[in-house]
C-alpha cells in the first residue's frame, strides 16, 4: 500500500506552529478518506439549502466547513448532495452536525466528515450564512485558509502546507 499525499500527523509534526489541529471527533463517511483544499464555510442548523447553493457551483478542489451547531436532529448532507460537489470538483466536506445515506456516501470519491448520521431530511429555508468565519472545537475556520483532514483528524492552516 502507497503512503498518502499527506499525512496529518507528520503535517502536525513538521508545521505545528503554522496549523491548529481540531479537537471535535468526526466519524469518516467519504470514499476519500484523506482530503485537503481552502475552506468555504456555512453556518445553517437544521436548514441545508445553503449547503446545495455552495455544493451545486463549480470549485477548484474547495472543502465545504459546514456549522450546524452540532445538531443531529436531521441530515445536512446526502449522497445526491455529496455527488453534487464531487461533480463539481469540491474535495470534500466536514458536517458540524449529521448526514444521511452513510453506506452510499462510502462508495463516492468524496472526502465527508460529520457528527453522526441520521436519515430525517433537513428543512430548505435558507436561513443561515455563507463564508463567515465559524468556531468548531475552539478552532477558527476562516474562508481561504487550507484544511487538511484524514484518519487521524483535521488541520487547519493559514498556508499551503503540502
Amino acid at each position: 500500500m502507497s503512503k498518502p499525499a499527506f499525512l496529518t500527523a507528520d503535517l502536525y509534526d513538521a508545521h505545528g506552529a503554522a496549523c491548529e489541529s481540531c479537537p471535535t471527533q468526526f466519524h469518516q463517511y467519504g470514499g476519500r478518506r484523506a482530503f485537503t483544499g481552502k475552506i468555504r464555510t456555512v453556518q445553517c442548523r437544521d436548514d441545508n439549502a445553503l449547503v446545495r447553493r455552495c455544493l451545486e457551483k463549480p470549485s477548484e478542489g474547495e472543502v465545504l466547513v459546514v456549522d450546524g451547531g452540532g445538531s443531529l436532529a436531521c441530515a445536512l448532507l446526502g449522497d445526491l448532495m455529496a455527488e453534487l460537489g464531487r461533480k463539481n470538483g469540491w474535495s470534500g466536506v466536514v458536517i458540524f452536525g449529521a448526514i444521511r445515506d452513510a453506506v452510499v456516501l462510502g462508495t463516492l470519491d468524496f472526502g465527508v466528515k460529520a457528527l453522526g448520521s441520521n436519515p430525517k431530511k433537513s428543512t430548505k429555508t435558507a436561513v443561515g450564512s455563507v463564508d463567515a468565519d465559524i468556531v468548531i472545537g475552539g478552532v477558527t475556520f476562516k474562508p481561504g485558509q487550507w484544511l487538511y483532514s484524514d484518519d487521524d483528524g483535521i488541520l487547519v492552516s493559514a498556508q499551503k502546507l503540502a
